[in-house]
């Protein structure tokens, strides 16, 4: 998707299209995507990078006494959005925050993912591949238009119309993705009632991070078009399975990719082997940035095929980590913990890092669990050395408090505002009532 524009060539775009509004995008530290919308007046201060923000506003940045900050658009990331508001055809960059200075924003969630990019480079890998398979529901909407809990079909994995009737709304979403630019390889509904995936082609780690906002930007907007709310929270209906984000992982260092060894019984080349011992190591601390919600634990159990268990395999989807069967430059590791809720940025910079850190310190990866993880007892997942991810988000805050690597990189800044503003909602979550206690509580005793 990405193309190289300079400054003259986007003003010209925009006179060519029409474009009447610019919306500079950036994504907050939960992972919600923000912006400042400027008319085309602005332009062309909005591309010399001297459109000013109050950052005190926004979740994780600055203090009020800091608030000044700017927004500096990545020129490749152009795009005119193709539905069209009253007010007339709007445009999007997305950016990367600076302070007054000059300098980068330490708590950047992009800004945050270029440092590791640049740690990676300079340990010889020029680029990561991210694939991502992110996953929603379809609901109803109520005559206020506000969200239900109602899904719009009773459809399954791979069904089709009539069963499944948000076929219509998931075919427009494909349709405005391939507009904008995306390379869509799938698009089907899931396993449980309203819950939909839409694949799109793998992309270097920054450029994928991107495409994740605008992917779910893309889905919310068509669906409302459709009368229909888009979610991703990862477990909204009890007894069915959550939305997942699987993760498809690989490095290149040039054309090569350097996870293939055709000499191996696997296929794997020592730099897979260890950076995937690096993701294993480091699985309990990156878990509450991978999945962020308290809701996010209602997905990690078993039964429902979201990996709870920190393993590998080559052979079953039971493990944490999977290798799918593609060799040569499709040789790739397949993360199947973290949820579509997950700041990508944030999320892809910890697994970036977690995988640096195998190949830095050489860590041995474990042998493969070949068998079903979900059959077998505790007593035999002991033996197997096989441990669990963290089951609640309060004990995901605590794994990632104690694991360095991961807090080094998120940056002290970052880290200090996730963490608070998470046990924050930890701590709503655990003194609020919940229906469940009164239905089973209030009449008893």
């Amino acid at each position: 998707m990405a193309t190289t524009y300079t400054k003259q060539e986007i003003m010209e775009l925009a006179k060519e299209q029409n474009v009447r509004y610019l919306r500079l995008q950036f994504t907050d530290l939960l992972g919600v995507i923000k912006n400042v919308e400027v008319p085309m007046s602005q332009l062309a201060d909005a591309l010399n990078n001297r459109i000013m923000f109050d950052g005190s506003s926004i979740e994780g940045f600055v203090r009020i006494e800091e608030s000044d900050m700017y927004l500096y658009p990545d020129l490749s990331t152009w795009l005119v959005f193709p539905w069209h508001s009253g007010a007339g055809t709007v445009a999007r960059l997305i950016c990367d925050i600076h302070l007054p200075d000059g300098t980068p924003f330490p708590g950047d969630p992009r800004g945050i993912l270029k440092r590791q990019l640049e740690r990676a480079r300079g340990l010889g890998f020029s680029t990561m591949n991210v694939g991502p398979e992110p996953e929603f529901f379809l609901f109803k909407l109520d005559e206020h238009g506000e969200p239900t809990t109602e899904v719009n079909d009773q459809g399954g994995y791979f069904d089709l119309a009539p069963v499944d009737l948000g076929e219509n709304c998931r075919r427009e979403i494909v349709l405005v993705l391939e507009n904008l630019g995306f390379r869509v390889e799938a698009s089907h509904h899931e396993v449980a009632p309203g819950q939909h995936e839409i694949d799109f082609a793998y992309a270097d780690a920054l450029a994928a991070a991107d495409n994740i906002m605008t992917f779910k930007l893309v889905v919310k907007t068509v669906a409302r078009q459709f009368g229909l709310h888009a979610t991703f929270m990862p477990k909204p209906l009890y007894g069915h399975n959550g939305s997942g984000m699987h993760c498809h992982l690989s490095l290149f260092d040039g054309e090569t990719n350097t996870f293939y060894d055709p000499s191996d019984e696997l296929g794997l080349s020592q730099v897979a082997r260890r950076f995937l011992a690096g993701i294993l190591a480091h699985a309990r601390g990156f878990t509450a940035v991978t999945n962020p919600l308290v809701n996010s634990y209602k997905r990690l159990v078993p039964g429902y095929e979201a990996p709870c268990y920190i393993a590998w395999s080559a052979k079953n989807r039971s493990p944490l980590v999977r290798i799918p069967a593609s060799r040569g430059n499709g040789t790739r590791l397949e993360l199947r913990s973290p949820d579509p809720s997950a700041n990508p940025y944030l999320a892809i910079a910890l697994l970036l890092r977690a995988g640096l850190d195998g190949i830095e310190r050489k860590l041995t990866l474990p042998t493969p669990i070949n068998r079903n993880i979900y059959v077998m007892n505790e007593m035999e997942r002991v033996r197997a050395g096989i441990h669990s991810l963290p089951p609640s988000l309060r004990e995901a805050l605590d794994e990632l408090a104690n694991d360095d690597i991961m807090r080094e990189a998120l940056g002290e800044h970052a880290y200090a505002h996730f963490h608070e503003a998470k046990l924050i909602e930890w701590d709503m979550f655990r003194t609020v009532v919940h229906p469940w206690e009164r239905e089973q509580y209030l009449a008893l005793y």
